[in-house]
């Protein structure tokens, strides 16, 4: 495994999760966000049936859209996220993420969304081995690694799932791929240094339990 501290020369980008954020002020949470220094914004979208808990949908994503600059970074954690790809991009999703576990239609779902002008995310549960992902690299934006099981917020780190990035980042420069690696789990000032390799943090209960502004200048650094 590369050195977890290592740094490098990208810019990393944090998108503060807002399944963390008090949602009877949302627009007040968004704005302290990008007052504080977020890159994007993370909006995780659950059906109860891919993953055993319920959020938010299409409403929230125009709600947001109308509200913010910020790129919207939106991760599908639904059965056949086919039926509903069209919608999110209309919604206003920049990043639109699925996971390689909820359809059958994979490939597919990858060219609609760069067909109707987002960038294509691809996710993993942390025991779907990362190899799975690979038919798929070439078509992809971004790999979100999850570092913990997606459904609920404020779940510990898997340290053992920072192997996927050390894969990730080696098929990256072998196929000469552009793709950005994203983090999204128990992410904090201290699991951050395991995550070197990542160009983006996914961060819910860090951000929005501290000072934003102070979380998201913590977690931007690599030291």
């Amino acid at each position: 495994m590369k050195e977890a501290g290592l740094k490098k020369s990208r810019i990393r980008l944090i998108s503060p999760s807002i399944l963390s954020a008090d949602f009877a002020n949302l627009q007040s949470e968004i704005q302290k966000l990008t007052t504080a220094g977020a890159d994007w914004i993370h909006v995780d979208v659950m059906d109860g049936n891919f993953v055993p808990n319920i959020s938010i949908g299409l409403p929230v994503v125009e709600a947001l859209k109308r509200v913010t600059e910020l790129p919207l970074d939106v991760h599908l954690m639904i059965e056949r996220p086919e039926r509903y790809i069209e919608e999110f991009m209309k919604a206003g999703s920049a990043y639109l993420t699925i996971h390689v576990e909820s359809t059958h239609q994979v490939e597919s779902c990858l060219k609609q969304i760069r067909k109707l002008g987002g960038k294509a995310g691809l996710s993993l549960r942390p025991r779907t081995p990362v190899e799975t992902l690979k038919p798929y690299l070439g078509m992809v934006d971004l790999v979100l690694v999850m570092t913990v099981e997606p459904g609920f917020g404020g779940q510990s780190f898997m340290l053992d799932q920072v192997q996927k990035l050390d894969w990730l980042d080696r098929e990256r420069a072998s196929l000469g791929l552009q793709f950005l690696i994203e983090v999204d789990g128990g992410i904090n000032d201290k699991t951050k240094r395991a995550v070197g390799l990542a160009d983006v943090l996914v961060a819910g209960s860090y951000v929005f339990k501290n000072d934003p502004k102070a979380a998201i200048q913590s977690l931007k650094s690599y030291d």
